[in-house]
């Protein structure tokens, strides 16, 4: 008679049955939850934020890196765009998505300066972790043909000739295109009177026409018409002179010594977006954008790329755009009501 085990099986069929039944066990147990590392980043398609409409400048930057990226990540990069109040729609949308690395914020320098002239529902230096600026967009002042003026100082001189008679056109209430011809007023303490426009393209329509004095666009979107001798460019708004039009001055070197303004494109993820996947994003935005093909893409927009700061260095530069901002919508009393 064979001897059974307590649970009534030879010895041997027990010890054969013993891993199976544990297998079994351990099949029949809850999964733990496996969460992706951040080396894994990204398992999924990422959306790409712009704050302005389809086939603006910004619009085609953030489409020029997406391509880019999408090739480096593996995974789509998808712009959307969600218009609308400086950039402040976008702002809110993304700001509200989780921080895990899927929604990014691709936003210009109004992220920098809506604090100084709206009420915020948010605290962007607080609920936003900077990746990284792409590019730097020198500013150019032009003039109409019709204007007698040849250089930034003959058209303060106007200015001051006829106190708040002249006029100047911008992309909108807000825009780094009003507050930079405002830094040039209060720099120069000349007054002009501001007119918005619902973008570049009808403001500028208006500056061939000769129904404003001067404007601050970006220089892509003018310098073309300048070397075709239907508008005037007098300077560029940034400290040194841009390489893709080396023959214009600066408005420092005008006259007006220490002048620097420009906006800029940046990216940038919610609040608690985990480190590691900030920094990869950052080493990969400096990887596409010194590609020398992209950076001919780039200049041909009107960009100057500019991806070489760590994130930690964006975010002090942004503070420090947030308060130049801030002094000129203070010392000229700026509203948008």
């Amino acid at each position: 008679m064979s001897r059974c085990t307590p649970s009534g099986l030879p010895p041997r069929l027990h010890n054969a049955t013993a891993p199976l039944l544990a297998l079994t066990a351990a099949l029949a147990a809850p999964l733990p939850a496996v969460h992706a590392q951040p080396g894994a980043y990204p398992v999924k398609p990422v959306r790409m934020i712009v704050g302005f409409p389809a086939g603006g400048g910004s619009d085609a930057l953030a489409r020029l890196l997406g391509a880019a990226l999408t090739e480096k990540l593996g995974q789509s990069v998808l712009v959307e765009n969600r218009p609308g109040a400086n950039t402040i729609v976008a702002t809110e949308y993304v700001r509200s998505q989780p921080p895990d690395g899927y929604t990014l914020l691709f936003v210009s320098a109004s992220v920098a300066i809506n604090p100084s002239l709206y009420k915020l529902a948010y605290d962007a230096e607080k609920e936003f972790s900077p990746i990284s600026i792409v590019a730097i967009v020198p500013l150019l002042l032009i003039t109409p043909n019709s204007v007698p003026v040849k250089n930034v100082m003959e058209l303060v001189a106007l200015a001051k000739s006829q106190p708040g008679k002249l006029n100047y056109a911008s992309f909108g209430l807000g825009s780094s295109a009003h507050l930079a011809a405002e830094m040039l007023l209060l720099s120069t303490g000349a007054e002009m009177i501001h007119v918005p426009y619902k973008g570049s393209a009808p403001a500028i329509q208006d500056v061939l026409g000769g129904r404003v004095t001067m404007m601050l666009p970006g220089i892509g979107s003018a310098i073309n018409l300048a070397r075709e001798g239907k508008l005037r460019a007098l300077a560029v708004s940034t400290a040194k002179r841009i390489p893709g039009a080396p023959e214009i001055p600066t408005i420092a070197e005008s006259g007006l010594p220490g002048f620097d303004v420009a906006t800029w494109e940046s990216v940038q993820a919610p609040a608690g977006t985990p480190v590691e996947v900030v920094n990869r994003l950052n080493l990969l935005i400096r990887d596409v954008v010194a590609n020398p093909d992209l950076r001919q893409k780039m200049v041909g927009l009107g960009f100057e790329p500019d991806a070489n700061r760590t994130p930690s260095e964006v975010a002090q530069f942004i503070r420090s755009e947030r308060a130049k901002w801030a002094r000129v919508v203070r010392e000229r009393k700026i509203t948008v009501d």
